[in-house]
């Protein structure tokens, strides 16, 4: 009966997909906690490589610091610090989550909100600490 052509198919419903949906900051957290998690995960390849050029002494770790030092190593790093500021405080978030406070519509688009602008303040005040030379490393 399915092969009946006297009728015709009926077209089947889409699924809602991002152009019906309005951005919300809760869904761009959630978008952005996935992106630094694969974000740290690249990273934690590049801690890897500063650690076995660290172990392989001054020619292998200068070999390091002439990408880390570059333009491109220096937005890297801040990008790893930034996504690890984020991913903190949104984890922190979602425990907050699972023990059942913060769920309300304006309580939820606040903390959202709350977590994107402190976890650029403390990346940015990581990354001033340590190139002004207060973290030790320029002394």
């Amino acid at each position: 009966m399915a092969d009946n052509p006297q009728k015709p198919a009926r077209e089947r419903p889409l699924s809602p997909h991002l152009s019906i949906y309005r951005w919300q900051v809760t869904m761009l957290g959630s978008i952005t906690h996935r992106a630094t998690g694969i974000a740290l995960s690249v990273g934690a390849l590049v801690l890897a490589w500063w650690l076995v050029a660290i172990s392989n002494g001054p020619v292998g770790y200068d070999g390091f610091m002439r990408y880390a030092a570059s333009p491109i190593g220096i937005i890297v790093m801040f990008g790893f610090t930034w996504s690890l500021a984020f991913h903190l405080l949104n984890g922190v978030r979602h425990l907050a989550w699972d023990m059942g406070y913060g769920f309300e519509k304006h309580t939820a688009s606040r903390t959202g909100a709350l977590v994107f602008a402190a976890s650029l303040v403390i990346a940015v005040g990581a990354f001033l600490f340590a190139w002004t030379g207060h973290a030790g490393y320029l002394a």
